[in-house]
Formats: C-alpha cells, sequence, structure tokens
C-alpha cells in the first residue's frame, strides 16, 4: 500500500512538472535547450574492476517577457542513467533506469537605465577565474568537471551602473541549509566590478549571518582582477574571516594564471595556480571540496578545422603529489550536433614507492581509467 501511495505521489509530481514544461513552452518568446547522451566505461580500483554506464540529459531553458522592462527565466534538468552514473535525489526508477527532475533556475529581471534587478533561484558569480574559482563561493565551479553548470541558489542582486564601465552590485543568498529555522547562514553582501581598456578589477565583501548556538558570522573578503595584453593574466582570491575562531592564512583561497591563443588562434593554453587554506572556499573541511595546499591546472587546445578540436590537460597536486590527466576529442557534425571523447588518467607520482593515496590518484578517485563518449544536440 505504501508502495502503492508513493507511485502515486511520484507520478503527481511528474504530470505536475509536465504541465508546467508544457505551459512554459507555448508561453515562451524563447525555448533552448541540450541533449547530452553520454556512454562511459570506467576500470575502477575495485574488484570486479570493469564498469559500464548510460547517461541521457537534458537542460531545457525558457524566457518569457512580461511587459517592457520584464523577463521571466527558468531552466530545469531531466536525467536518466543507469549503471555507474549515480543521481543525488532520484525521483523514478524504471526497469532499468533511473530518473530525476531538478529546477536549475527560476527569477525574475526587470531592466532599468541605470539598474538590473533579478531574484530568484539563479546564479550568483563572482571573479575571473576560469578554472579554480576561489571568490565564486556562491556557485562553485567544478575543475574537475568544466562543462558542467553551477547550480543556483535562491537570492537576489540589485545593480547599479553609475557609468558605462563601473558597476555596483548589492546581493543576498538563502543559506545552505534550506531549513534553518533560527535564519542564521544567510549571506548579504556587495561587489563592485571596474573595467579599463585593458583589464577589470572586482572587490566583494560578504556577511554570513551567526548559526543557532554561535554569537558570530563569518566574513568574505574577495578581490579579483584581469588584465589583457600578450597574455591574458588573472588572479582571483577570497578570504573566509571566521570572527569566532580565526584561521588566519587557512582562510585564503587564492590562484593565478594565464591565457594565450597562437598560430592564428588555432592554439590556445590555459595555466592556473591555487593556494588552498584549509579553512577556505575551495577546501573541503571549508566550503569546498580540495584537501592538499598546492594545485596547478594547464590545458592546450588545438583546432584542426572549424569542425575539429582535440584537446589535452592535466591538474597537478604538489602535495602528494599526484595528476589527473585528461584528453579530449570533439567533432561537430553540423550545426547543434557535435560528438566527443573525454578519456581520463589519474596518476600517483610515487607509486613504485608504495605511496600511492594521492588526492588525484586512482586510490582516492577509485578509478585507473575512464572514457565518456557523448553526442550533443543544441536546439
Amino acid at each position: 500500500m505504501k508502495r502503492k501511495v508513493r507511485e502515486d505521489n511520484i507520478m503527481k509530481k511528474i504530470f505536475v512538472f509536465g504541465l508546467l514544461l508544457i505551459g512554459g513552452v507555448l508561453f515562451a518568446q524563447d525555448f533552448s535547450g541540450v541533449l547530452d547522451s553520454t556512454f562511459n566505461y570506467t576500470v575502477t580500483t575495485d574488484d570486479p574492476c570493469h564498469s559500464f554506464g548510460v547517461e541521457e540529459y537534458a537542460n531545457l531553458r525558457l524566457r518569457v517577457r512580461a511587459g517592457e522592462k520584464a523577463l521571466f527565466f527558468s531552466a530545469f534538468n531531466i536525467v536518466v542513467v543507469s549503471g555507474n552514473f549515480f543521481l543525488i535525489n532520484p525521483l523514478l526508477y524504471g526497469e532499468n533506469f533511473g530518473a530525476a527532475l531538478e529546477v536549475e533556475r527560476l527569477y525574475f529581471r526587470i531592466n532599468g537605465n541605470y539598474f538590473d534587478t533579478e531574484a530568484g533561484l539563479l546564479r550568483l558569480n563572482f571573479g575571473y577565474s576560469q578554472v579554480w574559482g576561489s571568490s565564486d563561493f556562491l556557485n562553485p565551479i567544478n575543475p574537475f568537471s568544466m562543462n558542467a553548470r553551477p547550480r543556483g541558489v535562491l537570492g537576489f542582486s540589485f545593480v547599479y551602473y553609475p557609468v558605462d564601465t563601473l558597476k555596483i552590485q548589492v546581493f543576498g543568498a538563502a543559506p545552505n541549509d534550506p531549513f534553518e529555522a533560527g535564519g542564521g547562514g544567510f549571506m548579504p553582501g556587495i561587489a563592485m566590478d571596474k573595467h579599463w581598456d585593458f583589464a577589470s578589477l572586482q572587490a566583494i565583501y560578504s556577511f554570513e549571518t551567526p548559526l543557532a548556538g554561535s554569537a558570530y558570522g563569518r566574513h568574505r573578503f574577495g578581490l579579483s582582477v584581469k588584465a589583457d595584453w600578450e597574455l591574458g593574466f588573472v588572479a582571483d582570491a577570497l578570504y573566509i574571516l571566521n570572527a569566532e575562531n580565526p584561521d588566519y592564512i587557512e582562510g585564503l583561497s587564492a590562484s593565478a594564471g594565464f591565457d594565450y591563443s597562437f598560430l592564428g588562434g588555432d592554439f590556445y593554453t590555459l595555466w592556473e595556480y591555487l593556494f588552498n587554506g584549509e579553512a577556505s572556499s575551495t577546501s573541503a573541511t571549508g566550503d569546498g571540496f580540495l584537501f592538499n595546499r598546492h594545485f596547478l591546472s594547464g590545458s592546450l587546445f588545438y583546432r584542426i578545422n572549424d569542425y575539429f578540436r582535440v584537446g589535452i590537460s592535466s591538474i597537478y597536486c604538489f602535495d602528494d603529489p599526484s595528476f589527473l590527466n585528461s584528453i579530449s576529442l570533439d567533432y561537430e557534425v553540423f550545426q547543434g550536433l557535435s560528438l566527443s571523447l573525454n578519456a581520463r588518467l589519474p596518476l600517483n607520482v610515487r607509486t613504485s614507492e608504495g605511496v600511492n593515496e594521492g588526492e588525484l590518484g586512482p586510490d582516492n578517485t577509485e578509478t585507473r581509467f575512464s572514457v565518456n563518449i557523448g553526442a550533443k544536440l543544441r536546439f
């Protein structure tokens, strides 16, 4: 009986979601999306060591204009998996698959001559880093999966443009625990962006209100700069100050690097170093998921022709030391449809010495080798 009730609730949710989606498509001025089909083969550290998986992922985006100045945005993810792919919140199980529905964006925007206002489930992104995203504390990017879309947060943004080259932003985000009864963890803040012909600067401050049982909140101070000369330079840092128990240098996450295009733009390379304090925005013991202190990311992409691109990249952890290496191939069959192959090889530098517990190595990632073969359809 309980199973029947649960199945009925699931079907009701799917029915309501379907009605919302169909209604959105009918009234949307702009409807677009992406469909990703991926097959994965992985050699793991377990026994048996071979595993397989299939994933169908769709991201559907809608935009509706309300009057002359207001816009409504929404985006939904539909995921169907089988095999070694993992779902955090599965909604439905079939004979040979699990499925999930997720609201990714749901917000409105009001555009003015000098002011913009946004509120809802949206992305509040900060910093100019392309890999580590130290300042991007609300919607952190994943350096191990650069194509993944960062999750949104429930919040608001009020932007003022006093001149074309200056932006002042007041923002706020709901607590990470959505059911925090005491109101703790709310994160209001302010950011300023200044742009020049060859450089940009962003400064951020945010205060996190105290959680239950604490009289102190947390302060976040961020600074990000980029400059475009022969090379494109970037530096990005965020410091978290816990007034109740200051962590000093351990509250700092800071990255710096450059990117460069050469040979007519056919070659592109990107390098970024990261210092990861133990209580910082990128640390697993802070707000992120990295354990060690020093990391270096390097990538090189070559455009063979207008349709075919190949890339190699590596993330190196100095402390272990260990590597996460990857190679990618992307081919555009025609406009809107592309094929891809991505292979990954984690390595420990000191495996021969009996040390094989590197953060990026096979034992920690539980992967000796993996390859994804995919097809992406944009519409």
